[in-house]
Protein backbone atom coordinates (compact mmCIF):
# COMPACT_ATOMS: atom_id res chain seq x y z
CA UNK A 1 0.00 0.00 0.00
CA UNK A 2 1.34 3.44 -0.97
CA UNK A 3 0.04 6.67 0.60
CA UNK A 4 0.94 10.13 -0.72
CA UNK A 5 -0.17 13.49 0.72
CA UNK A 6 0.99 16.69 -0.93
CA UNK A 7 0.36 20.44 -0.94
CA UNK A 8 1.68 21.99 -4.14
CA UNK A 9 2.56 25.39 -5.59
CA UNK A 10 -0.54 27.15 -6.91
CA UNK A 11 1.34 28.17 -10.06
CA UNK A 12 1.55 24.47 -10.99
CA UNK A 13 -2.15 24.47 -11.89
CA UNK A 14 -2.82 25.67 -15.42
CA UNK A 15 -6.04 27.56 -16.10
CA UNK A 16 -6.99 27.45 -19.77
CA UNK A 17 -9.28 30.26 -20.96
CA UNK A 18 -11.02 28.00 -23.50
CA UNK A 19 -11.86 25.49 -20.77
CA UNK A 20 -13.29 28.29 -18.64
CA UNK A 21 -15.46 29.43 -21.57
CA UNK A 22 -16.70 25.86 -22.03
CA UNK A 23 -17.69 25.74 -18.35
CA UNK A 24 -19.56 29.00 -18.81
CA UNK A 25 -21.58 27.44 -21.64
CA UNK A 26 -19.85 28.96 -24.66
CA UNK A 27 -19.55 26.79 -27.77
CA UNK A 28 -16.15 26.15 -29.34
CA UNK A 29 -15.16 28.96 -31.67
CA UNK A 30 -17.59 31.45 -30.11
CA UNK A 31 -16.16 34.99 -30.22
CA UNK A 32 -16.34 36.73 -26.86
CA UNK A 33 -17.18 40.41 -26.67
CA UNK A 34 -14.43 42.72 -25.45
CA UNK A 35 -15.85 43.09 -21.93
CA UNK A 36 -16.18 39.37 -21.25
CA UNK A 37 -12.79 38.61 -22.80
CA UNK A 38 -11.07 41.27 -20.66
CA UNK A 39 -12.86 40.04 -17.53
CA UNK A 40 -11.78 36.47 -18.20
CA UNK A 41 -8.16 37.48 -18.81
CA UNK A 42 -8.00 39.44 -15.56
CA UNK A 43 -9.61 36.73 -13.43
CA UNK A 44 -7.55 33.93 -14.96
CA UNK A 45 -4.36 35.92 -14.35
CA UNK A 46 -5.11 36.58 -10.68
CA UNK A 47 -7.01 33.41 -9.71
CA UNK A 48 -3.83 31.66 -8.62
CA UNK A 49 -3.76 33.89 -5.54
CA UNK A 50 -7.02 32.23 -4.43
CA UNK A 51 -5.94 28.64 -5.10
CA UNK A 52 -4.36 26.36 -2.49
CA UNK A 53 -3.96 23.01 -4.31
CA UNK A 54 -3.57 19.82 -2.32
CA UNK A 55 -4.07 16.15 -3.05
CA UNK A 56 -3.83 12.79 -1.37
CA UNK A 57 -3.91 9.30 -2.80
CA UNK A 58 -3.57 5.70 -1.63
CA UNK A 59 -2.79 2.65 -3.76
CA UNK A 60 -4.37 -0.58 -2.51
CA UNK A 61 -4.76 -4.14 -3.74
CA UNK A 62 -7.97 -5.29 -5.36
CA UNK A 63 -8.91 -8.53 -3.61
CA UNK A 64 -11.64 -9.55 -6.04
CA UNK A 65 -14.51 -8.54 -8.30
CA UNK A 66 -17.84 -10.35 -8.07
CA UNK A 67 -20.82 -9.21 -10.11
CA UNK A 68 -21.25 -5.51 -9.31
CA UNK A 69 -18.98 -5.46 -6.25
CA UNK A 70 -15.26 -4.67 -6.09
CA UNK A 71 -13.51 -5.80 -2.92
CA UNK A 72 -10.54 -3.64 -1.95
CA UNK A 73 -7.84 -4.19 0.64
CA UNK A 74 -9.02 -2.90 4.02
CA UNK A 75 -12.57 -4.34 3.89
CA UNK A 76 -13.78 -1.67 1.46
CA UNK A 77 -16.43 -2.52 -1.14
CA UNK A 78 -17.25 -0.45 -4.22
CA UNK A 79 -20.78 -1.25 -5.43
CA UNK A 80 -21.33 -0.48 -9.11
CA UNK A 81 -21.58 -2.52 -12.30
CA UNK A 82 -19.60 0.18 -14.15
CA UNK A 83 -16.83 0.20 -11.53
CA UNK A 84 -16.75 -3.61 -11.58
CA UNK A 85 -16.11 -3.47 -15.35
CA UNK A 86 -13.64 -0.60 -14.98
CA UNK A 87 -11.55 -2.53 -12.42
CA UNK A 88 -12.24 -6.04 -13.69
CA UNK A 89 -8.76 -6.47 -15.20
CA UNK A 90 -6.90 -4.45 -12.56
CA UNK A 91 -4.99 -5.79 -9.57
CA UNK A 92 -4.60 -2.45 -7.76
CA UNK A 93 -6.58 0.75 -7.41
CA UNK A 94 -5.45 4.28 -6.65
CA UNK A 95 -8.00 6.19 -4.58
CA UNK A 96 -7.48 9.96 -4.52
CA UNK A 97 -8.78 13.32 -3.35
CA UNK A 98 -7.85 16.74 -4.69
CA UNK A 99 -8.90 20.27 -3.76
CA UNK A 100 -8.02 23.88 -4.46
CA UNK A 101 -9.10 24.97 -0.98
CA UNK A 102 -11.90 27.30 0.03
CA UNK A 103 -10.51 30.81 -0.62
CA UNK A 104 -11.74 30.96 -4.23
CA UNK A 105 -15.19 29.69 -3.23
CA UNK A 106 -15.41 32.34 -0.51
CA UNK A 107 -14.67 35.03 -3.10
CA UNK A 108 -17.31 33.55 -5.44
CA UNK A 109 -19.90 33.87 -2.66
CA UNK A 110 -18.73 37.38 -1.79
CA UNK A 111 -19.07 38.55 -5.40
CA UNK A 112 -22.57 37.04 -5.63
CA UNK A 113 -23.67 38.80 -2.42
CA UNK A 114 -22.38 42.09 -3.86
CA UNK A 115 -24.59 41.54 -6.92
CA UNK A 116 -21.63 40.89 -9.22
CA UNK A 117 -23.25 37.82 -10.74
CA UNK A 118 -21.16 37.68 -13.92
CA UNK A 119 -17.88 38.01 -12.02
CA UNK A 120 -19.01 35.34 -9.56
CA UNK A 121 -19.89 32.94 -12.39
CA UNK A 122 -16.56 33.53 -14.14
CA UNK A 123 -14.55 32.89 -10.98
CA UNK A 124 -16.62 29.78 -10.20
CA UNK A 125 -15.91 28.43 -13.70
CA UNK A 126 -12.21 29.11 -13.21
CA UNK A 127 -12.31 27.15 -9.96
CA UNK A 128 -13.92 24.16 -11.70
CA UNK A 129 -11.20 24.18 -14.36
CA UNK A 130 -8.47 24.48 -11.73
CA UNK A 131 -9.65 21.52 -9.63
CA UNK A 132 -10.21 19.36 -12.72
CA UNK A 133 -6.68 20.12 -13.92
CA UNK A 134 -5.39 19.24 -10.45
CA UNK A 135 -7.16 15.87 -10.73
CA UNK A 136 -5.48 15.38 -14.12
CA UNK A 137 -2.13 16.09 -12.46
CA UNK A 138 -2.85 13.37 -9.88
CA UNK A 139 -3.87 11.01 -12.69
CA UNK A 140 -0.54 11.68 -14.42
CA UNK A 141 1.32 10.87 -11.18
CA UNK A 142 -0.52 7.53 -10.99
CA UNK A 143 0.22 6.85 -14.67
CA UNK A 144 3.95 7.45 -14.09
CA UNK A 145 3.97 5.01 -11.15
CA UNK A 146 2.14 2.39 -13.21
CA UNK A 147 4.41 2.79 -16.26
CA UNK A 148 7.52 2.49 -14.08
CA UNK A 149 6.27 -1.01 -13.17
CA UNK A 150 5.30 -1.97 -16.73
CA UNK A 151 1.60 -1.44 -15.97
CA UNK A 152 -1.15 0.82 -17.29
CA UNK A 153 -4.11 2.66 -15.79
CA UNK A 154 -7.86 2.81 -16.28
CA UNK A 155 -9.94 5.91 -16.77
CA UNK A 156 -10.49 8.18 -13.80
CA UNK A 157 -13.89 7.77 -12.18
CA UNK A 158 -15.71 9.55 -9.33
CA UNK A 159 -18.70 8.68 -7.11
CA UNK A 160 -21.89 10.07 -8.59
CA UNK A 161 -21.04 9.14 -12.18
CA UNK A 162 -23.13 6.49 -14.00
CA UNK A 163 -24.39 3.94 -11.49
CA UNK A 164 -21.73 4.60 -8.83
CA UNK A 165 -23.87 6.13 -6.08
CA UNK A 166 -22.71 9.34 -4.41
CA UNK A 167 -23.10 7.61 -1.02
CA UNK A 168 -20.04 5.55 -1.94
CA UNK A 169 -18.02 8.62 -1.00
CA UNK A 170 -18.04 6.94 2.43
CA UNK A 171 -15.90 4.12 1.07
CA UNK A 172 -13.52 6.55 -0.61
CA UNK A 173 -13.09 8.44 2.68
CA UNK A 174 -12.49 5.15 4.50
CA UNK A 175 -9.42 4.67 2.32
CA UNK A 176 -8.16 8.23 2.04
CA UNK A 177 -8.21 10.50 5.07
CA UNK A 178 -9.65 13.68 3.60
CA UNK A 179 -8.16 15.75 6.42
CA UNK A 180 -4.70 15.14 4.96
CA UNK A 181 -5.74 17.34 2.01
CA UNK A 182 -8.06 19.61 3.97
CA UNK A 183 -11.30 17.96 2.78
CA UNK A 184 -14.29 16.80 4.83
CA UNK A 185 -17.45 14.92 3.92
CA UNK A 186 -20.93 16.20 4.79
CA UNK A 187 -23.86 14.06 5.90
CA UNK A 188 -25.19 14.31 2.33
CA UNK A 189 -21.89 12.90 0.95
CA UNK A 190 -20.74 16.22 -0.51
CA UNK A 191 -17.17 17.43 -0.09
CA UNK A 192 -16.09 20.64 1.61
CA UNK A 193 -14.36 22.68 0.11
CA UNK A 194 -16.81 22.45 -2.78
CA UNK A 195 -14.05 22.68 -5.40
CA UNK A 196 -12.79 19.18 -4.60
CA UNK A 197 -12.70 15.93 -6.55
CA UNK A 198 -12.44 12.36 -5.31
CA UNK A 199 -12.18 9.21 -7.35
CA UNK A 200 -10.38 6.06 -8.36
CA UNK A 201 -7.93 4.95 -11.03
CA UNK A 202 -7.38 1.26 -11.70
CA UNK A 203 -3.87 -0.15 -12.22
CA UNK A 204 -3.40 -3.29 -14.27
CA UNK A 205 -1.34 -5.13 -16.91
CA UNK A 206 -0.14 -3.13 -19.90
CA UNK A 207 -2.28 -5.18 -22.31
CA UNK A 208 -5.57 -4.75 -20.47
CA UNK A 209 -8.54 -3.26 -22.30
CA UNK A 210 -9.31 0.20 -20.90
CA UNK A 211 -13.07 0.25 -20.31
CA UNK A 212 -15.00 3.38 -21.33
CA UNK A 213 -18.66 3.32 -20.22
CA UNK A 214 -19.39 6.36 -22.41
CA UNK A 215 -19.09 4.14 -25.49
CA UNK A 216 -22.29 2.28 -24.57
CA UNK A 217 -24.13 5.00 -22.65
CA UNK A 218 -27.04 6.65 -24.48
CA UNK A 219 -27.07 9.80 -22.31
CA UNK A 220 -25.61 12.22 -24.87
CA UNK A 221 -26.08 15.35 -22.71
CA UNK A 222 -23.93 14.10 -19.79
CA UNK A 223 -21.39 16.73 -18.70
CA UNK A 224 -18.92 13.97 -17.78
CA UNK A 225 -19.08 12.30 -21.20
CA UNK A 226 -15.64 11.37 -22.57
Amino acid sequence: MVTINKWIDNETIEINKEQVCHNLGYNAGYKLNTRISSLLDGYVEHAHHLIEPAYSYVIRDIEGVRRSCVFVEGSVVFESSVIAKLLGQCNKVAVFMATIGDRLEEMVLHLAKEGLVLQSAVLDAIGSVAVDNLAELVEEKIREIAHSQGLTISRRFSPGYCDWAIRQQKEVFRIVDGRSAGIRLTGGFLMIPRKSISGIIGIGPSDMTVYNPCKTCKKSDCLGRR
